[in-house]
């Protein structure tokens, strides 16, 4: 079945949602995962692509916005979902996307604006009405 961790950041800034998700794909692909992010529209991805390029001066993570090249283990659109199986989903839309039962694991990155949690827990409750095992990390929060 199916993980979702949720990562509830402290900061409202986008650009600290982007760099998580390029941190995440960074560890799947170490393991040999194959990724794919979601992004909740055509600009969002254009700027997930330019940003995986140059997050890191040491870092590269191959990818593509083409979803059906299978010799990419990064892909990142808005609508289109990966032709070929792939293991972690990390979802920057506000919504779940149609075809999340396909992979292993979703990383559900959300924002610490009211606007962003509010959706953040709407996913919550999708997951956690149909039995997905879910846990939850804080992120950049001090206590």
């Amino acid at each position: 079945m199916t993980r979702v961790t949720f990562y509830l950041l402290a900061s409202a800034e986008e650009r600290a949602r982007q760099h998580l998700a390029c941190r995440i794909a960074r560890k799947a692909y170490g393991l040999g995962q194959r990724v794919h992010i979601h992004t909740a529209d055509a600009q969002a991805t254009q700027e997930m692509d330019r940003l995986l390029w140059t997050f890191e001066d040491t870092a590269f993570l191959p990818h593509c916005t083409d979803v059906d090249n299978p010799d990419n283990p990064i892909t990142v659109h808005d609508a289109a979902s990966p032709a070929d199986r792939c293991d972690v989903l990390i979802n920057l839309a506000p919504e779940v996307p149609q075809y999340f039962g396909r992979f292993e694991r979703i990383a559900d990155l959300v924002g610490g604006d009211e606007t962003s949690r509010s959706r953040g827990r709407e996913r919550y409750r999708f997951f956690k009405e149909r039995g997905y095992p879910l846990e939850h990390h804080e992120i950049g929060v001090t206590t």
